[in-house]
């Protein structure tokens, strides 16, 4: 975080004014604020229809059809209201703008409290995320290629990733989010035409061999109770853009007449129509055409036509390169920021490249180790999504705004609260089990 100090009109105190300002010119979330209200649409965009989509008729199956859909549209109600908080909250100070999320949490609750409540949560959404995203990108690659030739079918999965990861030691060295957008429209489109691709997919084969059993999943009482929770999660994980919205806000302009909310919101609108048309196309048409026994990745229980399905793993392949980048950029800024300020680090493209090829490498590895698609979903999509999309919004709406008592924003941010603590609470428990029954029949870098 760069915070503003005051100088109180001495020399010195212009001179760290100035070295701040070099350095947020510098930092890859507030170096560039000319970005335009569209290209808001396709950052959040990016950042939600990904990995999360593809894993929805798998959640259906686990939670059952009326339940998932219903659990679909609410967490959608949920996180677009909750969405809206942190758009108005981006300015809610006249002359200042929370460029990060964290910087809205020390706003509300102070630099110990607010720092604690937000940054570990954001980080692991952001870090989560890039780790998925690298087990989607290996798998999608893989899948790819294997139906254009069966003998590359036999080239281990841990190869795929590792080329993903390649690519993007050399996208990570992006300036800034800003620099970003034609990377990120790219993988926007990408989501939009593997979602269509899926949908109609699922359409013809549900048409040519319907399935005569939608019941759950799992056949047992336990297994049932496991899977609602990892259900749970992983469509709370379909609503994970939440953790960089307010870096999103950030490199839009703004001046008096035209805060940065108004091409914010027209943005999130537009995004957001899109993400649910996405969405319940994808789940519902999966669900019906596979039933109980359509895969995590809605797209490996697609075969025909070999090519379409082929083409759109390569969509999802280029998306996820776009959504990883999306997530990291915040996560740079983080890291870079800290090596100047705390480390003392002069800003430099060597510094830039060193850090965050690290990173990338750190991620890459850990993706490698634990490739488990559903369970990984699961999990984190409990443990620090919900926290993100549904719980810190309201609660820093509550602690900023201090609505009255039963009035509409009161009622609506304790609701979202309370649904984002149930998720949180029940999803990692599934998410867990899934991961252990995955690890049984796992070898280690296969």
């Amino acid at each position: 975080m760069v915070q503003e100090q005051c100088g109180n009109g001495n020399g010195g105190g212009e001179r760290v004014h100035s070295e701040q300002e070099k350095l947020e010119n510098w930092l890859p979330i507030t170096a560039s604020r000319k970005a335009k209200w569209w290209y808001s649409t396709f950052h959040n965009v990016t950042a939600m229809v990904g990995a999360g989509v593809l894993g929805l008729p798998f959640a259906i199956s686990q939670i059952g059809w009326i339940p998932g859909v219903l659990a679909i549209i609410l967490s959608w109600i949920v996180t677009f209201y909750s969405l809206w908080q942190l758009v108005e909250m981006h300015e809610m100070v006249p002359g200042r703008r929370f460029d990060r999320y964290f910087d809205l949490g020390e706003h509300v609750f102070g630099p110990k409290l607010g720092f604690w409540m937000v940054m570990p949560q954001q980080l692991t959404v952001q870090v989560a995320s890039t780790i998925v995203y690298c087990v989607t990108g290996g798998k999608s690659l893989k899948k790819f290629f294997a139906m254009l030739s069966s003998p590359m079918n036999d080239i281990r999965q841990t190869y795929y990733i590792l080329f993903f990861v390649a690519l993007q030691l050399l996208l990570s060295q992006t300036p800034n989010f800003n620099t970003l957008k034609g990377v990120s429209l790219l993988a926007a489109v990408m989501s939009v035409c593997y979602s269509v691709v899926a949908f109609c997919t699922s359409i013809v084969k549900g048409i040519e061999h319907h399935p005569h059993h939608y019941g759950l999943r799992s056949q047992t009482l336990p297994g049932k109770i496991f899977d609602i929770f990892n259900a749970l999660g992983t469509i709370a994980f379909a609503f994970a853009g939440h953790s960089v919205v307010l870096e999103i806000q950030a490199t839009l302009p703004s001046t008096p007449e035209i805060p940065s909310k108004k091409p914010m919101w027209r943005g999130v609108m537009v995004a957001y129509t899109i993400v649910i048309a996405c969405y319940l196309s994808v789940a519902i048409s999966g669900f019906w055409a596979f039933g109980n026994v359509v895969e995590d990745d809605v797209l490996i229980s697609l075969e025909h036509p070999y090519w379409l399905i082929a083409v759109a793993n390569f969509m999802v392949f280029i998306h996820v390169l776009g959504s990883y980048q999306v997530f990291a950029m915040p996560i740079f800024d983080t890291i870079e920021s800290n090596l100047v300020q705390k480390w003392k680090f002069t800003p430099s493209r060597t510094l830039r490249v060193v850090a965050r090829s690290i990173y990338v490498a750190i991620v890459g590895f850990v993706a490698i180790c634990i490739p488990f698609f559903g369970g990984l979903l699961g999990f984190f999509g409990g443990l620090a999504f919900t926290s993100t999309s549904y719980i810190i919004p309201c609660v820093l709406w509550l602690g900023a705004k201090k609505p009255k008592r039963w009035s509409f924003h009161w009622t609506a941010s304790l609701v979202c609260t309370i649904i984002g603590i149930l998720i949180a609470t029940l999803a990692p428990i599934g998410g867990i089990r899934t991961i252990i029954v995955s690890a049984k029949t796992y070898k280690m870098f296969s």
